[in-house]
């Protein structure tokens, strides 16, 4: 489950006018995960702790609330934080900006009412974690695969490879849309593929094609730690074996940003 929470802009100010502190919400962990103390200081260097109810526990730290919302630097701290913390045990991450007044309006708007389903997914995230598969193709390797398959499409890149746009216009148009429709298809066929390969070593995945002639797509991986040294052996070889059409980087592992909205 992702949280999004924004404090009010009329409490900005407490009862002398000064200005008032909010609780920037990381993320949820279980109460009795002593390392979310460790983690490094959050945003502003403000060192980070934790509001408890019952089972589960908000990683926080204080902020003004009138503080410009949305830096580089905030994002860097708030991805920093989550590595340390999913380095440690299950985390449920909480949508970054996501800011609460008080300690009992983290308690009322995040913890409580969720508490047994927070449990559910810290449960079910124990011992895992989420890698990031990125796949590409060698610069060119579309195109040329493309035009050797649809002979239409190789006839309509003649025919335009010499005329102004505007006289070709219409048939550039045909050109793009084939080229298009063939990507889709060819996208959709490599990532059967690749995914088939790592399922057998993965608990869950999510997938998001790319959208560009180079771009093939991004496999967000659920991986069980003891699983992982078998995962980047089988990458290995089929890296070895698709190397001259796509290319493979795998990253993590991270916080389970794709595995927590739906349970």
């Amino acid at each position: 489950m992702t949280v999004s929470t924004v404090a009010s802009a009329s409490r900005a100010e407490d009862d002398r006018g000064e200005v008032a502190r909010g609780c920037f919400v990381y993320a949820v962990v279980r109460a009795g995960m002593p390392e979310a103390r460790d983690a490094p200081a959050g945003l502003d260097d403000v060192p980070l702790r934790l509001v408890v109810e019952g089972d589960v526990a908000a990683v926080v730290n204080d902020v003004l609330l009138d503080r410009p919302p949305g830096r580089r630097a905030d994002l860097m701290a708030y991805q920093r934080v989550l590595d340390h913390l999913a380095a440690q045990g299950p985390v449920v991450p909480v949508q970054f900006g996501s800011m609460l007044l008080d300690d009992d309006d983290v308690r009322d708007g995040v913890l409580g009412p969720d508490e047994p389903r927070l449990v559910a997914l810290l449960d079910d995230l124990e011992g895992r974690s989420q890698y990031q598969l990125r796949a590409t193709y060698v610069p060119g390797v579309p195109l040329t695969e493309i035009l050797s398959l649809d002979p239409t499409v190789a006839a309509l890149r003649e025919q335009t490879k010499d005329r102004s746009e505007l006289e070709s216009h219409a048939d550039r148009v045909e050109l793009g849309r084939r080229v298009a429709a063939a990507m889709e298809d060819l996208r959709a066929f490599d990532a059967d593929v690749l995914l088939d390969a790592v399922l057998p070593f993965v608990v869950d995945h999510v997938i998001v094609l790319g959208t560009d002639l180079e771009g093939l797509a991004t496999f967000s991986l659920l991986v069980d730690d003891e699983r992982v040294a078998e995962l980047e052996a089988q990458l290995e070889e089929l890296a070895e074996a698709v190397h001259e059409r796509i290319r493979l980087a795998l990253t993590g592992p991270s916080a389970p940003f794709d595995f927590v909205g739906g349970a």
